[in-house]
């Protein structure tokens, strides 16, 4: 928290409120309102995600905008790259180059999607039932998707693979989690992207694997790609519409945020533009990670949780803002 408290404070603690609530950083723009029923939310996430989230967000009894700035999906190119690791790189050759490793990393939901549509193409297990132990590591509710199929479509002898869930579900937190790599490989599914600055989250996490010994390998499972320069109309569109403008936004990516700030320069509106146009937009990120890469975009983060293994977490902290009054400029622990 100390990270997240020293890198967003924009403002002297003087002149703006901030408060920690339930291990929730916030930094209002403007006194909450007591009725939150009716607020809009717009959210900028990729489909594969749009579900779960609009759902949280409709369980608040608030109106959700889904206006997408990236596509997230493999391609005929990625899935190839994913399937030279899972299929024997000849007839002779009785199992896949995976053998090689002693685990694989993912950091993110799509890889473990994209991971399992390869798996799915082939006639056997990549790994042999004998062997070293074997790593499966995934972040916070990914790791559903981790299932007892999804093991065994990996290797046939379940007791060789291990499970690892870290309880902090960042990228850092998976590099601990899986300790000293000995020089050993581990293989990383992660996004290609496209028509966006690449941001620091996926080489971060190589390099952080590479100083804990491990010998990182980067697969492209899946492409990340900017929605185009009309992916805000939508957004923008709303507040015109109904002419009260939209009460937050939630980003889950940095690539989101670069998505939205590409279009909105399209658009000819540019953030600062959309920002006078709703003076009291609260700005919510998923995670810490997700909120220094908006900063970095010169986004300024008004909400983050400190509890992002869901979406649960940034939805309840942007509900804490709402509950505060604002009377207090003090930090509540």
């Amino acid at each position: 928290m100390i990270l997240m408290m020293t890198t967003l404070f924009s403002s002297p603690i003087s002149t703006t409120k901030h408060v920690l609530v339930n291990n929730v950083l916030h930094f209002p723009n403007s006194p909450s309102q007591n009725d939150d029923v009716n607020r809009t939310v717009a959210f900028t996430t990729p489909q594969n995600y749009a579900h779960r989230l609009s759902r949280l967000l409709t369980l608040k009894k608030w109106i959700p905008l889904w206006c997408p700035t990236v596509v997230v999906e493999p391609t005929p190119r990625t899935h190839s790259n994913l399937l030279r690791y899972l299929t024997p790189p000849s007839p002779n050759h009785g199992f896949s180059l995976l053998e090689d490793f002693s685990a694989v990393a993912f950091s993110s939901r799509t890889g473990i999607s994209a991971f399992l549509d390869a798996l799915l193409e082939t006639q056997s297990p990549p790994l042999s039932p004998y062997g070293e132990s074997f790593t499966i590591s995934a972040l916070g509710n990914d790791s559903e998707l981790l299932t007892p199929d999804f093991v065994a479509r990996i290797c046939a002898n379940s007791e060789r693979v291990i499970v690892s869930v870290p309880p902090n579900a960042t990228p850092s937190g998976l590099v601990e989690s899986l300790g000293p790599g000995m020089a050993r490989r581990v293989l990383c599914p992660v996004p290609l992207v496209v028509g966006l600055e690449e941001p620091p989250v996926v080489p971060d996490f190589l390099r952080d694997l590479g100083q804990m010994g491990w010998a990182a390998v980067r697969v492209d499972a899946y492409e990340t790609r900017w929605a185009g320069p009309k992916c805000a109309e939508r957004l923008v569109d709303n507040g015109e519409r109904e002419g009260e403008g939209v009460d937050a936004i939630v980003f889950t990516s940095t690539a989101e945020v670069e998505g939205l700030l590409k279009s909105l320069v399209e658009i000819g509106l540019g953030w600062c533009g959309l920002r006078k146009r709703w003076p009291g937009l609260v700005v919510a990120a998923h995670g810490p990670v997700t909120a220094l890469g908006a900063e970095r975009l010169g986004v300024r983060v008004d909400v983050v949780s400190s509890r992002f293994s869901s979406f649960d977490g940034v939805v309840e902290a942007l509900a804490h803002t709402w509950e505060w009054d604002g009377s207090s400029s003090s930090i509540v622990l």
